[in-house]
């Protein structure tokens, strides 16, 4: 029996469990939020999809009642306050480095063997911050943000390919954030075919930057954070995990010697299976990728140093 628990029945949470109940992912999911009723009303309302959509997994809400995620195999944390018009996901630092530290905390006394999956915002320093409080080996602390990034910068792949975007592979390394991440144009490819033998270097290069600002965009339309996305991001990885899939995901990993850093959490290129972070790929970076990456991995730095003692 597989058990995950999400924390946070916001829009992300919520999304993040409906998708991995309807994939059947894990055979109960838990989603537990401090508001009353709000995981409990989630919670029926899915189940209640149940015999339309065929879905055999239990899904069970409670309120701030941490016992009833004991022996979790996975647990997400999207607790935090979502990014507002013209915030940055530095700006939540300090009001979410509280909430996720007494939620890890917590999850932890329940399930002490769990594997973290961190989605709170700024999700590379919090995921940092997990991994100062929890004193749990570096494999099962996973910041989700680089399986989200990928996942926009193959949209937006696909739609200058005019390309179903199944058949599109490319990848985001470094900062989950505005200025910080980094698409791999290089790296990409539709069919196995380098997206450079289709797209001028102007298209490309639009492309990246549309990628780049792809969470602010959706939060200038929406008038709040993205949640289908994200949710569905965080649900592939836990799939990953839960499944043993050995799948490659980028994902904000702690990094001790890998890139040339340590002591930071930054997206890079993983191998997720049933041990969490099961490898670190470490790319063949050119000059040019290799400046990009140590700027973003100062900048994380910079933001980690924002972290409350």
């Amino acid at each position: 029996m597989s058990k995950v628990t999400v924390v946070g029945a916001g829009n992300v949470g919520a999304t993040a469990a409906n998708v991995i109940a309807i994939r059947e992912v894990a055979d109960e999911v838990v989603m537990i939020d401090i508001k009353e009723g709000v995981s409990e009303g989630k919670a029926m309302d899915m189940m209640q999809t149940a015999n339309l959509l065929d879905m055999n997994t239990c899904i069970k809400g409670v309120t701030n009642d941490y016992a009833a995620t004991a022996n979790s195999d996975v647990v997400v944390i999207t607790s935090g306050i979502p990014r507002k018009p013209g915030m940055t996901r530095e700006e939540l630092i300090g009001v979410n480095a509280g909430i996720v530290k007494q939620v890890s905390e917590s999850v932890l006394a329940h399930s002490p063997n769990a594997i973290i999956v961190c989605v709170s915002n700024p999700m590379d320093t919090m995921t940092y911050l997990i991994h100062k409080i929890a004193g749990i080996p570096r494999n099962r602390i996973i910041g989700m943000g680089g399986a989200l990034d990928s996942s926009r910068f193959k949209y937006y792949l696909s739609k200058a390919l005019n390309a179903n975007p199944n058949e599109v592979e490319g990848f985001v390394i470094g900062g989950h954030g505005d200025t910080t991440m980094i698409p791999m144009k290089r790296f990409a490819t539709l069919r196995g075919i380098p997206v450079t033998q289709w797209l001028d270097e102007a298209t490309l290069d639009k492309v990246v930057a549309d990628t780049m600002v792809g969470g602010a965009t959706l939060t200038k339309l929406l008038g709040t954070s993205a949640w289908y996305a994200p949710g569905a991001a965080t649900a592939e990885v836990v799939e990953a995990i839960i499944h043993d899939q050995k799948a490659i995901i980028p994902c904000s990993a702690l990094l001790e010697g890998e890139y040339g850093e340590k002591d930071l959490c930054i997206g890079v290129p993983c191998v997720l299976g049933k041990g969490g972070i099961e490898k670190i790929i470490e790319l063949p970076l050119n000059e040019e990728e290799k400046a990009l990456f140590a700027k973003s991995a100062a900048a994380v730095h910079k933001t980690n140093a924002a972290l409350p003692c």
